[in-house]
């Protein structure tokens, strides 16, 4: 799933275990966008940086779906 674009506040469910992950920083590196994610619940954990990739319709973190999806269902 792709949204238009990745953005600091979205919630992101890693694929395979489900866990919540909260956007928390957003920024240019080189020629990439990256993404900076904390797992929900559990702000001692370290941080997770994961390079958005662009597609045709929009934005994506590999290994991520956004978690607002599975509201809409």
């Amino acid at each position: 799933m792709t949204t238009s674009k990745v953005q600091i506040g979205q919630l992101w469910k890693k694929n395979g275990t489900g866990d919540i992950y909260l956007v928390t920083r957003v920024y240019s590196e080189a020629l990439s966008t990256m993404a900076v994610l904390r797992k929900s619940g559990a702000e001692n954990e370290p941080f997770v940086r994961v390079k958005v990739e662009r597609t045709g319709a929009g934005q994506t973190l590999p290994g991520f779906t956004p978690a607002q999806e599975d509201e809409k269902r």
